[in-house]
């Protein structure tokens, strides 16, 4: 009688087994892809230019992702809620050529800072009271907030760059503190508030619950309208302080500033594993599409690679985004 044996897997397959489940993993997580794809990026970036790895490079690709992971911050919370809000880059521009003004007006850098503050959150409150409240559709009012912030730029100053700021102004920008960028110090608070506010607090909850379900949300009693006033008023605070940072690297008040930031806001939460959709998403991850892209037009500018194809690499990538997390949803079916 031969003795029964128990099947044995081969080694070699139990590890083929891991590493495919490890790759699902990743790919189904797709805030750890797009931390897989900086990585994977920077080092082949590195691969042709020797420059990009070190200490100093690696400080200017957060000080140029800086602007954009902030208004990335507050996007997430308006996609969140199936939002959308396109007037993030008109309102730094005229965040910046108001604080540039106070402070020309006043000769301290206080005031210009809490009007930029002012005028970016009042932009943000009406968006949310356009968007809650009127229920007019949020690409709709943000499209209009776009025109109306941008016109009034140009109308108060003329279409002239303000150049005037107050002594001080420069270090949000262009100040280090142990030796570490202001902007990549100031990126770090804003998202560690804002992580705080998404996962510890009913604002955050009632963010999710928003985008997931509206009518859900609002029969179990929660009032969304006054939510959306809310998040796109963080929205306005956020692009705020992007334009404070903006002023501060450029040294002056751009009434033109801030074209173009609306896709990159959107393309960095996008990227970073927030759907489209609404009511999922991480705000870690806007900060690694943040990067990505500041990491993609850093390693193309040392490559010598022509300005404008880093849009097309951009809307590239930001489509492929949107498309994977189309399979990621289609796999949980």
């Amino acid at each position: 009688m031969v003795p029964h044996r128990e099947s044995q897997q081969p080694p070699g397959r139990t590890l083929r087994d891991r590493t495919r489940q490890a790759g699902v993993s990743v790919f189904a997580n797709q805030t750890a892809f797009m931390l897989a794809l900086l990585v994977g990026m920077l080092l082949i970036f590195s691969q042709f230019s020797p420059y990009l790895l070190t200490r100093e490079n690696l400080f200017q690709i957060t000080i140029q992702a800086a602007v954009i992971c902030m208004l990335g911050a507050g996007q997430t919370f308006v996609i969140l809620t199936a939002g959308i809000d396109l007037g993030v880059g008109s309102v730094l521009a005229l965040v910046t050529v108001v604080a540039a003004m106070v402070m020309e007006a006043t000769g301290s850098l206080l005031p210009g800072l809490l009007a930029g503050l002012a005028v970016g959150a009042a932009c943000g409150l009406i968006n949310g009271f356009v968007v809650g409240k009127m229920k007019v559709p949020a690409f709709v009012a943000t499209l209009g907030m776009m025109g109306v912030a941008r016109g009034l730029a140009l109308i108060v100053t003329k279409g002239i760059p303000q150049y005037n700021l107050a002594p001080g102004a420069e270090f949000l920008g262009q100040g280090r503190l142990f030796g570490i960028p202001a902007p990549t110090l100031s990126v770090f608070v804003v998202f560690a508030v804002c992580y705080v506010i998404l996962t510890r607090t009913t604002l955050g909850r009632y963010t999710y619950a928003v985008g997931s379900n509206p009518q859900a949300t609002h029969l179990s009693g929660i009032n969304t309208s006054r939510h959306l006033v809310w998040v796109y008023t963080i929205s306005g605070i956020t692009a705020a302080l992007a334009g404070l940072t903006e002023l501060s690297l450029l040294g002056s008040g751009q009434p033109a500033g801030g074209a173009g930031y609306e896709l990159d806001s959107i393309a960095s939460v996008v990227l970073g594993g927030t759907s489209l959709l609404g009511g999922e998403g991480h705000i870690l991850g806007t900060l690694i599409g943040g990067l990505i892209i500041a990491s993609l037009r850093n390693g193309l500018n040392l490559l010598n690679i022509y300005a404008f194809w880093q849009q097309v690499a951009i809307g590239a990538i930001l489509v492929l985004a949107v498309f994977a997390d189309q399979l990621r949803r289609a796999s949980r079916r």
